[in-house]
């Protein structure tokens, strides 16, 4: 083989380009979901599992005993958070996860890992937060990424049916792509794509209480979580678009 060729192959691998274009962040936050999930079903006996979920998913009712047994309310100080790294079956984990990579993708190129990071955790917390003025009383735990995952998913709605921006080098008159940029709240609401998607996602969520009443069953989804993460998301992107 020649040095040409050598050189050739060298500029052909080089330029070649990974199949999967996924932020390392999103990766690993993935990544953490799929392994606790595995630990979880594969290691753990029921009593385990029953131990798991009484330190780590969150429970709402801790608060009501908060005021006499500091103990048994301690775990209200990590599950806010630790509950979206718990889920019940395969089909929660799988459906999570692709919702995860799909919306998490876009913010944390735009925002950084750190920034993705943030509005999961925060969005995962403002989930928690409305499933508990609704269930408070209830004595049912929260576990599933799926309050994060939503407040993605508004970060997301706020730019990715935007225009591409694009200008002209002041010194070259070369074309550059800027990007796309934040809408406001009325720019979404304006925008077709971005408003169906909007309404249609508060809509479904609000009405999942009432389809019992047509169904006859009732559904086991956290539309509280799934309503205010989405929410904290959909307001709280604002904050990170001024630091970048």
């Amino acid at each position: 083989m020649t040095g040409h060729d050598q050189h050739s192959q060298s500029e052909q691998k080089q330029g070649r380009e990974p199949i999967f274009l996924l932020p390392t962040t999103v990766a690993v936050l993935a990544g953490v979901m799929i392994v606790v999930h595995i630990a979880s079903t594969l290691v753990l006996n029921q009593s385990g599992l029953l131990q798991l979920y009484y330190w780590f998913a969150y429970l709402p009712a801790r608060f009501i005993a908060a005021g006499e047994d500091l103990i048994y309310a301690a775990p209200l100080l990590w599950t806010p958070i630790t509950h979206a790294f718990l889920h019940g079956g395969w089909d929660h984990l799988v459906l999570n996860t692709a919702w995860l990579l799909i919306f998490g993708t876009p913010v944390a190129r735009r925002y950084g890992g750190m920034g993705m990071i943030a509005i999961f955790v925060v969005s995962a917390i403002a989930g928690a937060a409305l499933f508990t003025v609704v269930t408070l009383y209830d004595g049912v735990f929260l576990i599933g990424a799926s309050g994060g995952v939503a407040g993605l998913t508004g970060a997301a709605i706020r730019f990715m049916f935007q225009p591409v921006v694009v200008a002209n080098d002041p010194e070259t008159g070369e074309r550059i792509i800027l990007g796309r940029r934040l809408a406001s709240i009325k720019e979404v609401m304006l925008h077709p794509r971005a408003r169906f998607f909007t309404l249609l996602w508060v809509i479904l969520n609000a009405a999942v209480p009432l389809l019992p009443l047509f169904l006859g069953v009732n559904l086991t989804i956290a539309w509280q979580a799934h309503l205010g993460g989405f929410l904290a998301g959909f307001f709280m992107v604002q904050l990170f678009e001024r630091r970048a």
